[in-house]
């Protein structure tokens, strides 16, 4: 075992780790911080999308011990300071951007590393940027919005 240090959602935080423990295995059963899924532990799904010193990854392919010392953002650290929806997290739920909600963090978060690089992304640029994230329910279109609506765009055109 060794110890693990990092800050996660602006916390500085340790833990006991083995060299094989993954980032998204630490999160959740070392920190307690079950909404970032595991889908397929083959970083196929996205479900597991967390931010590491600002860039979105999946922490399904990330060892613990590979981000000592680094900044993790989880979907728990998504929230404004007063515990209200970021503006994202608002636009997926008033534009019905999830349905049983699995891949939503994942979604939630690789969605805000878009808008971070690219403030006002197009529809197609929207879709690219979320390839690399699986939805089983939604077909997309609702989520594609929500990330339109969160990026300040007149949402209003686009059919329902």
């Amino acid at each position: 075992m060794t110890k693990v240090t990092m800050t996660v959602n602006g916390k500085t935080v340790s833990g006991e780790v083995e060299g094989r423990t993954l980032l998204s295995g630490f999160l959740r059963e070392g920190l307690g911080l079950t909404g970032t899924h595991i889908g397929c532990d083959t970083s196929q799904c996205g479900a597991c999308t967390v931010h590491v010193n600002g860039r979105a990854v999946k922490s399904c392919t990330v060892f613990a011990l590979d981000v000592a010392g680094a900044e993790v953002k989880t979907i728990e650290g998504m929230a404004n300071a007063d515990g209200s929806l970021s503006v994202l997290q608002q636009a997926f739920q008033d534009c019905h951007g999830l349905q049983c909600g699995f891949c939503t963090p994942g979604m939630v978060m690789a969605s805000a590393a878009l808008l971070a690089d690219n403030p006002t992304p197009s529809e197609a640029e929207v879709r690219h940027g979320l390839e690399g994230n699986l939805c089983r329910c939604t077909g997309y279109h609702n989520i594609v919005k929500a990330v339109l609506q969160a990026s300040g765009q007149d949402i209003t055109a686009i059919p329902a």
